[in-house]
C-alpha cells in the first residue's frame, strides 16, 4: 500500500499543470477571446444590423465598390497562387537541403511578420517605381509594376508568403522517407512519387497556407496603399475604400465592404476545415 500510494502521489505530481486550475486558465482564455476578437466582431455585425438587405445590396452594388472589390480579388487570387508554388518550393528547400546559408534563408521567411506593412510598402515602391532599382530596367519594357495592378499582388505576396511555408514544412519535416524509397522501389518515376505519395499528404498544408494567404491579402492595407496608386476603378482596394468611407464618416457603407470582406474569409476558411477532414479520412483509411 505505501508503494502503491507513493506512485498514485508521484503521478499526480507529473499531472500538475504549471499553469493555473481549468477555472481560471479557461476564464483568462475566454476572456481575452472576447475582448480582442469577438468584441471587435461584434461591433461589425452591430453595424451591419442597422442595414436592410436593399440597403446593402445598394452600397455593395455600388460601381466603385464593385471595382474595389474585383482588384482586391483577383489581385489576392494572383498572390495566393505565386504562394501556394513558390511557398511549398521554399519549404520543401529548408527542409530537404542542407546548405550554407540555410538557417538565414528560414528566418527571412519570417521577416514580412516582423517588417511593419507601411516600411514594406515604401521598400517596394523604392524597388519598383520608375526610378527604383528594379523599375527602371522594366520601364524600357513597357512593364509597370508600381502605381499598377501588378504591384498590388507583389505587396500581397510579400506579406503573405510566410503563411504559406509555415503551414507546408511542418508536414515535409513528418514525411516518411521510407514511403517514398517504397514507391522508387516498385518501379515510380520521380514525378509519380511526388504526386501520388508526397503530395496527398501535403495538401493540408498547402489548402491552409494558400487559404491564411489569400485571407491575408484581402484586407491588406499598409503595404498596398503605398505600391497601388490608389485610383479608383483601377487601383483601388477594398480596405482602401473602407477607411475612405470611413473618413467621410460613412460607417454603413464600411460596415457593408468590410462585412463583405469577413464574409468571404469565413467561407472560404469553412470550405478549408471541410476539405482538411475529408483529405486526412482518405489518408486514415476512412470514408
Amino acid at each position: 500500500m505505501p508503494a502503491l500510494q507513493t506512485t498514485i502521489g508521484a503521478l499526480s505530481r507529473r499531472r500538475r499543470s504549471p499553469l493555473p486550475g481549468l477555472g481560471l486558465s479557461l476564464g483568462i482564455t475566454v476572456t481575452f477571446v472576447t475582448l480582442i476578437v469577438l468584441v471587435p466582431l461584434a461591433g461589425l455585425f452591430w453595424q451591419l444590423a442597422q442595414l436592410g438587405p436593399s440597403d446593402y445590396l445598394f452600397i455593395v452594388s455600388d460601381p466603385r465598390t464593385l471595382a474595389a472589390l474585383r482588384i482586391t480579388i483577383t489581385a489576392a487570387a494572383a498572390a495566393t497562387l505565386v504562394n501556394g508554388t513558390f511557398g511549398l518550393i521554399l519549404a520543401w528547400v529548408i527542409v530537404r537541403y542542407r546548405f550554407r546559408g540555410r538557417a538565414a534563408l528560414d528566418a527571412l521567411v519570417d521577416l514580412p511578420f516582423a517588417l511593419p506593412t507601411s516600411v514594406a510598402g515604401i521598400a517596394l515602391v523604392a524597388l519598383y517605381s520608375e526610378n527604383g532599382w528594379i523599375g527602371s530596367l522594366l520601364e524600357p519594357l513597357g512593364l509597370q509594376v508600381a502605381y499598377a495592378w501588378t504591384g498590388i499582388v507583389i505587396a500581397m505576396t510579400f506579406t503573405s508568403i510566410p503563411f504559406a511555408v509555415r503551414a507546408i514544412q511542418p508536414l515535409i519535416e513528418e514525411l516518411d522517407p521510407d514511403e517514398e524509397a517504397a514507391a522508387r522501389t516498385l518501379g515510380a518515376s520521380p514525378a509519380q512519387t511526388f504526386l501520388r505519395v508526397t503530395m496527398p499528404q501535403l495538401l493540408p498544408g498547402i489548402l491552409t497556407g494558400t487559404g491564411l494567404s489569400f485571407v491575408r491579402s484581402l484586407g491588406e492595407f499598409g503595404a498596398v496603399i503605398f505600391i497601388a496608386g490608389n485610383r479608383p476603378f483601377e487601383t483601388e482596394v477594398a480596405s482602401l475604400l473602407v477607411r475612405i468611407r470611413l473618413d467621410e464618416f460613412d460607417y454603413p457603407a464600411a460596415s457593408a465592404i468590410a462585412g463583405t470582406l469577413l464574409g468571404l474569409s469565413l467561407i472560404l476558411l469553412v470550405a478549408i476545415n471541410v476539405a482538411q477532414t475529408r483529405i486526412y479520412r482518405r489518408l486514415d483509411g476512412g470514408a
